[in-house]
């Protein structure tokens, strides 16, 4: 009996552990299922975060370079608009020059108009005058012992030919031009420089030129040189004057009474200049005293003879350009007598005139 007490199975023992189990088992499957189910839930919004990320930086991106192509776009727009600007600027500023140009012109039409009546009113007294003057020629008529008709642009008072398109007057501004003999040059020329303006034989030099620019066709252009061992011109530009431009040439003419004769006389670098002239003269005068004392280079000794002038002469000629009529003004030098005959030929060989005028001339 107490084996069998001994052994006895207990049923509601053996059940109770079994519902335990089953139940823990349960819950331990439904603790599976739910924790798959958040993980699954937990990447499915991972993966949509991770996608929208990668959206908002490609927008990003995207967004980045819509601005660097703004900010170049503005940059741009901003150059434009200073260029724009700065050609505004320029525009008011042209269109105040040109209204500024317009009122010169509008000056300067009403000048040439009070100029053109001034002109017009003139022409009608120079005309008038003319009439006067025929008139008078008529009453006059038969009176004549001898009647001289002229050609061409022929002074005939002279000789000397006056035409020419482009005329050239040469001047000796050397110390001899002082006077005319020697003794009284050495003495001149240690005098002051109002006793060397002063001089008769410059004087009468001076009035020369004056002269000749006051019989120059009114058509013509001319110059004026200044020779000795050098050669310069009279006018500030250097180049051809109208012989209309009384300004310039009442300055040429008050520059060249304020100068003094002095150095040498070289007639090289005259006629050099004179071939290196565009363009060229067509007409030449030429007023001098005597043959030059030098060449290109000073002499070595103080004196030269005849001889040595007259070879010098003949190496100058050799500088002129061809077919340019000279027409000689000599006023005589005392020691110098072949002077006459050189300058005489040239003037005969290139179609000009020579003269040897009195003191009282012009």
């Amino acid at each position: 009996m107490s084996r069998q007490k001994k052994r006895r199975f207990n049923v509601f023992s053996l059940s109770f552990l079994d519902v335990m189990s089953c139940g823990f088992g349960a819950v331990v499957l439904i603790f599976l299922i739910i924790n798959h189910a958040t993980e699954d839930d937990a990447k499915q919004l991972n993966r949509d975060l991770l996608s929208e990320a990668r959206k908002l930086d490609f927008e990003i991106d995207s967004g980045q370079k819509d601005l660097v192509d703004l900010e170049k776009l503005l940059e741009d727009t901003k150059k434009r608009v200073e260029e724009a600007r700065k050609q505004l600027v320029a525009t008011v500023e042209d269109a105040s020059k040109q209204r500024e140009d317009l009122d010169d012109l509008e000056l300067l039409t009403i000048a040439r108009t009070l100029s053109i009546q001034e002109l017009q009113a003139d022409l009608d007294t120079r005309n008038e005058d003319v009439k006067k003057l025929q008139e008078m020629e008529k009453d006059q008529e038969g009176r004549s012992i001898v009647n001289i008709e002229g050609q061409g642009n022929r002074q005939y008072l002279t000789g000397l030919y006056m035409g020419g398109d482009h005329i050239l007057i040469a001047l000796d501004t050397s110390t001899s031009m002082l006077d005319k003999t020697i003794v009284n040059v050495l003495r001149r020329r240690h005098m002051s420089a109002e006793s060397k303006l002063a001089a008769p034989k410059w004087t009468r030099a001076v009035n020369t030129v004056e002269w000749l620019t006051a019989q120059l066709p009114l058509d013509s252009q001319f110059q004026i040189f200044s020779f000795n061992t050098t050669v310069s011109s009279f006018f500030e530009s250097g180049n051809w004057v109208d012989t209309t431009d009384s300004i310039a040439i009442e300055s040429a003419i008050e520059k060249l009474r304020l100068t003094s004769p002095n150095k040498g006389t070289a007639l090289i670098p005259l006629f050099a200049s004179i071939a290196e002239m565009d363009p060229l003269p067509d007409n030449i005068f030429l007023i001098v005293d005597g043959l030059p004392t030098q060449g290109v280079r000073e002499p070595k000794k103080s004196t030269v003879t005849g001889q040595q002038r007259m070879k010098l002469f003949n190496e100058a000629v050799r500088y002129l350009p061809a077919n340019i009529p000279f027409n000689i003004i000599l006023f005589p030098m005392e020691g110098d007598p072949l002077a006459a005959t050189a300058y005489w030929n040239l003037a005969q060989a290139t179609g000009g005139t020579y003269m040897s005028p009195s003191s009282d001339w012009p």
